[in-house]
């Protein structure tokens, strides 16, 4: 069966809604069905998808996604938020960068895209709304700000990069640090743009910022310290060889319930059995995708697929930089149609042979691979921030969608210094 009829079913099936984990299925189990020859047979699939996430650096993911969904219930957002209002509040623009730094801390906690979206979301948009912004912006700003959860350490897709391609999740994490910051100072410059552009209503704002005020810099500092305590934490006990990534994630699940259940006492013990069941539901489809992606990745290898792309980009493209140009447009397409977790798992054994090739650091191409796939968060149709933002406020997607443009615009542009200066993403390794 040729790779290109694979790939053809592949988008079929995409197309007319089947889901991502049964079309890796299907596609997986077609070439040995079609050739009895071919060695991908039905018991090769199943022993690729069990042992691709009978893993070690995997059990990160559902502990950081239990740990989010705990810091979300226990209201950790709305105390960073005010912390980071209490500095900004009263600037032009303030709100909307600390909604912004919100999720840069929030996404060192959680690791989820989705998860900072919904988390600080659901507390800031109301607020934003109430103090005079446009709604469908104040929607667009969480979704696009909320894809700095997969950037900023820890970061879901961070650790299964580090599964498909051998490189150490713990220095993926540090690589990550200096893009998720450029990333968030450039969504900050539109958002002081428009701010500048469309007014603000000061009143509202300062009567906001007066409340913080008159509460004290010891008190919001004393409410929100836990929160800030955790990222330094989780990241602390990676980079300081305490822990390792998956450990961390362990340590931050019971930092969480601590500080939730104990210290903000904002979730009862009666609330915990519901988290873990809701935590459960959200990582067992993602588990299947991943034990899905990883039989095609490896049915993919068996065909050639990787040596074919890799023969095809670099006869038509010569040059580092039109390589690298290419790439980037493979992975903003396949972003908008296919989520995080399978399209790292099945690019990365396509595509790391090339950059390695032209000389792309592993830990560099792995950063310029994520920062691509999320901007696929908040570009149709998949765009998984998008749907997320549009539940809490009923607006329509591709509303949300239209609003959110300058940003991604901005977003690319980071993107961009990212690819082509290697040590936004390497100083710190």
């Amino acid at each position: 069966m040729s790779p290109s009829l694979v790939f053809i079913i592949f988008a079929v099936c995409i197309a007319i809604s089947i889901p991502v984990a049964s079309t890796l299925g299907i596609v997986s189990i077609l070439p040995g069905v079609v050739d009895s020859s071919f060695p991908a047979t039905g018991e090769f699939i199943v022993r690729s998808m069990v042992g691709g996430v009978n893993s070690f650096p995997i059990l990160a993911i559902p502990m950081f996604i239990l740990s989010g969904m705990i810091m979300a219930q226990g209201g950790i957002s709305k105390k960073l938020f005010n912390m980071f209002s209490y500095f900004l509040g009263n600037k032009t623009a303030g709100i909307p960068m600390a909604v912004i730094t919100t999720c840069l801390f929030y996404g060192a906690i959680s690791g989820s895209a989705p998860a900072t979206t919904a988390a600080v979301g659901a507390m800031t948009i109301p607020l934003l709304v109430n103090l005079g912004y446009d709604k469908t912006f104040s929607t667009a700003l969480v979704a696009v700000a909320g894809g700095l959860g997969v950037i900023i350490p820890p970061s879901i897709p961070f650790i299964i990069y580090g599964m498909a391609s051998g490189v150490s999740v713990g220095s993926m994490f540090i690589a990550g640090i200096l893009p998720g910051l450029l990333i968030g100072l450039c969504l900050m410059i539109y958002a002081y743009y428009y701010c500048k552009k469309n007014g603000e209503d000061k009143e509202k704002i300062e009567k906001n910022y007066a409340t913080l005020k008159e509460k004290g810099f010891l008190s919001v500092f004393k409410d929100s310290f836990w929160a800030l305590l955790a990222p330094v934490i989780i990241l602390g006990s990676i980079y300081g060889g305490i822990a390792s990534p998956t450990e961390a994630a362990t340590i931050s699940v019971f930092y969480a319930l601590i500080v939730s259940l104990f210290i903000y006492k904002t979730i009862g013990i009666k609330d915990v059995k519901g988290i873990f069941i809701d935590s459960i539901k959200t990582y067992t489809p993602l588990l299947f995708i991943l034990a899905a992606a990883v039989a095609f990745s490896r049915v993919l290898a068996l065909l050639q697929v990787p040596q074919y792309v890799a023969g095809w980009i670099t006869g038509l493209f010569a040059g580092k930089v039109a390589v690298l140009i290419v790439i980037n447009f493979v992975l903003l397409f396949v972003g908008m149609v296919i989520d995080t977790g399978p399209a790292i798992l099945i690019l990365t054994p396509i595509l790391l042979p090339i950059t390695n090739a032209i000389g792309v650091d592993p830990v560099h191409f792995g950063i310029v691979m994520v920062v691509n796939l999320a901007i696929g968060f908040v570009t149709p149709p998949v765009g998984v921030n998008l749907f997320v933002a549009s539940s809490i406020t009923g607006i329509e997607v591709m509303d949300i969608a239209k609003k959110a443009f300058p940003f991604i615009m901005f977003f690319v542009f980071a993107l961009i210094l990212i690819t082509f200066i290697p040590a936004i993403s390497l100083a710190l390794l």
